[in-house]
C-alpha cells in the first residue's frame, strides 16, 4: 500500500501525485519519510492554513490517487478483443479463441434464431462464462475490469440496430453539439458540421442541421448515429445488428467506422456486407460453427456484387426521380 512507501518512491511510481503535494507545505526530510509520516508531520497550524483536518487531507489524497489511477486506466487503448468459446444450445463445445483487432470487421452470419444476437450480447456485456453460452470475452488479452461490464459511463461497446428512434426535442445541430461538448472536444461547431455532413453522405436523403431529430426518417437517424459514433463515441467496439435495410450507404458506413479504428462486429444476411469482413463467423444452433477468412475467389465475387448493387442503387434513384425504366443497364 502506498501509505508505507517513502515519498521518493511514491513520486517515482505515481508521478501525478506531485500535483497534489505541490499545494501543500514542505516537510523536513520529506523524500525519505513514508507517506503516512508526511501527513503525521504536518503541524496543526499548517493544517489550519489548508482549512482541513489531518483525516480529511488524507482522505482527499486517497481519493485523488484513486481518481488519477482510474483516469490512467481509461487512457489505455482497446487494441483487441478476444472471444473464448463456450458451447452451443446442445452443449457442444466451441473450440475457439478468436482475437479481433482495432480496425477489423468481423461479420456474423446464420439463419434467423441461430444465435447471432446472443453472440453480440455476450460481447456487449463482456461475458465471463456467466451467460447461457458460457463464453468469455477478454480485452487486450486480459479479463476486463468489472466497471466495463456494470458501469454505463465506462462501457466499451456502442450498439447500432435497425430500430433507432430519438425522443429528445432538439435539432440535429443541438444534439450533436451537446454530445461534442460533453466530450470536451475543441472547436465544437466545426466538428458538429463535419458529423452532419458525413451523415448526409451516408443517408439516402439529406437533412438540415436545424431539422428536429425526432423528424428524421429511420435511415437518416441511423446515418446520424453512425457518424456520431465514428467521430465522438469513446466506445472502441461497435456492434451492428442487421443494417442491410437501414436506408443508408452500408459500405461507406463500415469504411468510416474502420477508418476510425473501431472494432466492428456485424450480424447480417446481406451477402455484400458478409463478404466485406476480415473474418466471417458462421452461427448454428446457438454456437460458432466456423470461422472463415475470405478467399481470393470471394473477394472477386464481392467486387461483382458491389458493381451489381451500384446499378440497383442507380435504378432505385431513377424510380424515385419519376423516370421510366425501359431498359436494364446490365442487360
Amino acid at each position: 500500500m502506498y501509505w508505507d512507501m517513502t515519498m521518493e518512491q511514491l513520486l517515482a511510481n505515481y508521478p501525478h501525485t506531485a500535483d497534489f503535494f505541490a499545494a501543500l507545505p514542505p516537510v523536513r526530510d520529506a523524500a525519505a519519510c513514508s507517506v503516512q509520516r508526511y501527513f503525521d508531520n504536518l503541524s496543526e497550524e499548517q493544517l489550519q492554513d489548508q482549512g482541513v483536518s489531518r483525516q480529511q487531507l488524507q482522505e482527499r489524497f486517497g481519493f485523488f490517487l484513486e481518481l488519477m489511477e482510474q483516469l490512467q486506466a481509461e487512457k489505455e487503448p482497446v487494441e483487441s478483443i478476444t472471444i473464448l468459446g463456450g458451447h452451443n444450445k446442445r452443449g457442444r463445445i466451441e473450440n475457439i479463441r478468436l482475437t479481433i483487432c482495432a480496425g477489423e470487421i468481423v461479420t456474423i452470419v446464420g439463419a434467423t434464431g441461430s444465435g447471432k444476437s446472443r453472440l453480440l450480447a455476450d460481447i456487449e456485456w463482456m461475458a465471463q462464462q456467466d451467460t447461457p453460452t458460457g463464453r468469455q470475452i477478454l480485452i487486450n488479452g486480459r479479463i476486463p475490469d468489472t466497471k466495463y461490464r456494470f458501469s454505463p459511463e465506462h462501457k466499451l461497446v456502442a450498439q447500432l440496430s435497425q430500430n433507432m428512434n430519438f425522443v429528445v426535442d432538439l435539432s440535429v445541430r443541438e444534439f450533436i453539439g451537446m454530445h461534442a461538448e460533453s466530450r470536451m472536444v475543441e472547436n465544437v461547431s466545426a466538428l458538429t458540421g463535419d458529423i452532419i455532413a458525413r451523415a448526409n453522405q451516408l443517408a439516402g436523403e439529406s437533412f438540415a442541421p436545424d431539422d428536429p431529430v425526432t423528424a428524421l426518417s429511420g435511415g437518416q437517424s441511423r446515418a446520424l448515429m453512425i457518424a456520431d459514433t465514428a467521430y465522438l463515441s469513446s466506445s472502441p467496439i461497435v456492434l451492428i445488428d442487421e443494417i442491410e435495410n437501414a436506408g443508408i450507404d452500408r459500405q461507406a458506413a463500415l469504411r468510416l467506422l474502420v477508418n476510425k479504428q473501431k472494432i466492428v462486429l456485424m450480424a447480417t444476411h446481406d451477402p455484400i456486407l458478409a463478404l466485406m469482413g476480415d473474418k466471417r463467423l458462421v452461427i448454428k444452433n446457438g454456437g460458432i460453427e466456423q470461422v472463415l477468412e475470405p478467399s481470393p475467389a470471394e473477394r472477386n465475387c464481392l467486387r461483382q456484387l458491389v458493381d451489381m448493387d451500384e446499378k440497383m442503387s442507380a435504378l432505385r434513384n431513377s424510380l424515385r426521380d419519376g423516370e421510366r425504366i425501359e431498359a436494364l443497364p446490365w442487360l
